[in-house]
C-alpha cells in the first residue's frame, strides 16, 4: 500500500514545478463554462466543484450521459469498476454516488491542499503508479511532469505508452487562470484540538456549627440567636 502523507508530498511538489507541454485552454473553458453545474454537486458533497469538473474530464470527456464513477451511462446498471451502480434518474444523481458511496469516497476527503486534491484524484484511478514510483498520468499527461507509462488494461503496465488525454493537473493550472477564484486550501487540515476538561461543579458544604442542617437542632438555635441579635452568626 502505497504511504498517502509521501504521496501528497510528492505530488505537492510536483505542482510546485509542474508546467504544461500540450495546450489545455480549449477543455478548460469548457469545464470552467459548466462551472453551475459542478457547483450543485460540491453543495450535495462537499468536493470542490473544479475537482468533480477535472474527474467529468478524466471519465468520459464530459459527457453529461457518462457516469462520473466511471463513464458508463448513468441510465443503465454499470459494467466497468466500479460496476452494478444505477441505473439513476439524472447525471447529477449519479454524480452523488461515485463521490459518497464508491471508493476513494471523495466526499470524504478533507485534505484540498494542493498536494491533498492531486493525491485524491490520483487515487480516483488507482494507486499502481504510486506503487512503481513513477507519476500517474491521470494527474500529470501533458505536463513536465510525465513522460511516459501506462496502464493499458487492468494490471497491465506498459512503460513505452504514452496517455494521450490530458491530466488533472494541467487543467487546473488552465482554469485556475481562466477563474480565480479556483484555488486549493492554503493547507492540510489541522488535527482536532481535545477540548480542555470542564471544571468540576462545586462540591456542596458540609454541615458544620455555623452552617447546619435544614431542619436540624442546630439550625433552630441558629434561627432562634438571629432573631434575638437581629444579626448573622459566623
Amino acid at each position: 500500500m502505497a504511504n498517502l502523507n509521501v504521496r501528497i508530498a510528492e505530488n505537492a511538489q510536483r505542482w510546485e514545478d509542474a508546467k504544461s507541454t500540450r495546450s489545455f485552454v480549449a477543455i478548460a473553458n469548457r469545464l470552467v463554462a459548466a462551472k453551475d453545474r459542478y457547483q450543485a454537486i460540491e453543495h450535495a458533497t462537499g468536493v470542490p466543484w473544479f475537482i468533480i469538473a477535472v474527474i467529468h474530464e478524466r471519465e468520459c470527456s464530459q459527457s453529461w450521459a457518462g457516469s462520473l464513477a466511471q463513464g458508463d451511462p448513468w441510465n443503465k446498471v454499470s459494467v466497468h469498476v466500479p460496476a452494478g451502480r444505477g441505473p439513476f434518474q439524472s447525471w447529477e444523481d449519479a454524480a452523488v454516488d461515485a463521490l459518497v458511496n464508491c471508493a476513494p469516497h471523495a466526499a470524504h476527503w478533507k485534505d484540498w491542499s494542493a498536494g491533498g486534491a492531486l493525491t485524491l484524484l490520483e487515487q480516483y484511478n488507482g494507486l499502481g503508479y504510486a506503487r512503481r514510483g513513477v507519476p500517474s498520468p491521470y494527474v500529470w499527461a501533458g505536463t513536465n511532469q510525465y513522460q511516459s507509462g501506462k496502464y493499458v488494461r487492468d494490471g497491465v503496465y506498459d512503460p513505452a505508452v504514452v496517455d494521450r488525454q490530458l491530466g488533472c493537473a494541467g487543467l487546473l493550472m488552465a482554469m485556475m487562470a481562466l477563474d480565480r477564484s479556483i484555488a486549493f486550501s492554503s493547507s492540510a487540515p489541522a488535527p482536532a484540538r481535545p477540548r480542555p476538561a470542564a471544571d468540576p461543579p462545586p462540591r456542596s458544604l458540609q454541615p458544620s456549627i455555623t452552617n447546619p442542617a435544614k431542619g436540624s437542632i442546630g439550625a433552630f438555635f441558629v434561627a432562634l440567636i438571629k432573631s434575638v441579635f437581629g444579626r448573622k452568626t459566623t
